[in-house]
């Protein structure tokens, strides 16, 4: 871990976004059972109902939304766990310091902006 990051700091906002991404999937879990209870009573005919695609479209955004935060939870704790280990905010492509700044926007990144963009 570099020198300019304050380790007490850096997992206290790692475990904001832990808790935000805890928060949107819990929401995203209640949306998608109020899309699956929408869907029980209405017409699932999807080849004569203009409804029943909206539905499904709406099932999929949710489910691929709940992914997300999903893969949000297992980034942050990824990052606790390089933070545990005294590797956090070290390039996993180049092995140099990832930028302060970089890790200020987005404190679960694991490459600098150079190796991200080669990727």
């Amino acid at each position: 871990m570099a020198e300019a990051f304050d380790a007490p700091t850096v997992r206290a906002r790692l475990e904001e976004v832990r808790a935000a991404a805890q928060g949107r999937l819990a929401a995203l879990d209640r949306s998608f059972d109020d899309v699956v209870t929408a869907a029980e009573g209405a017409n699932t005919d999807d080849e004569h109902d203009p409804e029943g695609s909206t539905i499904g479209f709406e099932r999929a955004q949710v489910t691929a939304l709940a992914e997300q935060a999903r893969q949000g939870l297992a980034d942050a704790a990824a990052a606790l766990a390089r933070l545990d280990a005294g590797t956090y905010g070290r390039c996993t492509g180049c092995g140099q310091d990832i930028p302060a700044a970089r890790l200020a926007v987005r404190p679960t990144a694991t490459m600098c902006v150079e190796c991200a963009a080669r990727r």
